[in-house]
């Protein structure tokens, strides 16, 4: 398959479940500490990690954190809450694919997503964001526990979204003809 037409598929597949992510948010979203939890960016973070990579799940975090925060259903927090999950999910997919591990191994890094969330989001959260936005930094813990909250559910949702989405027919190697 042609690098430009794994390209496009692969802009088709952002652009959808970055609109599904945004159309689902303004009823998954719940305040923590000042902050709007989102389940379903978490979602979207494993299963586009997974299905896409890296660098497109990131992106797709910065379009669904743009567009919540333009609609009123997002704070600054949705960047470092929703960005390093779907790097984190996309590096764990490739490294077990490098090290040529089963599809069902690779599809488990979509577990990993709240590593992302809450070993890097939550401490970039409140040494950059919660001291520059007003928020105490004592609130931290309360983001840590809010913010597992919204990823663990939310990953896990992912990975039965893409264990269907695999019984179906569905993976990254039927859409991009990778190995």
């Amino acid at each position: 398959m042609k690098k430009e037409t794994i390209h496009v598929r692969k802009l088709a597949v952002l652009i959808v479940f970055t609109a599904l992510a945004t159309a689902i948010s303004p009823f998954t979203v719940f305040v923590v500490s000042g902050t709007k939890a989102n389940p379903t960016q978490h979602m979207t973070n494993a299963i586009l990690g997974v299905l896409l990579g890296p660098f497109w799940a990131v992106l797709a975090a910065v379009f669904i954190g743009a567009t919540r925060n333009m609609l009123g259903v997002g704070t600054l927090f949705a960047f470092p809450g929703g960005m390093p999950g779907g790097l984190v999910v996309g590096s764990v997919y490739w490294i077990l694919k490098r090290l040529k591990r089963s599809e069902k191994t690779r599809l488990m890094s979509a577990l990993t997503e709240p590593i992302g969330t809450l070993l890097i989001g939550v401490p970039i959260s409140i040494f950059l964001f919660a001291s520059w936005l007003g928020t105490p930094i004592a609130n931290g813990l309360l983001f840590g526990a809010g913010w597992a909250l919204s990823c663990i559910p939310g990953c896990i949702i992912g990975f039965t979204v893409l264990l269907i989405l695999r019984r179906v027919g569905i993976s990254r190697e039927t859409l991009f003809g990778e190995e």
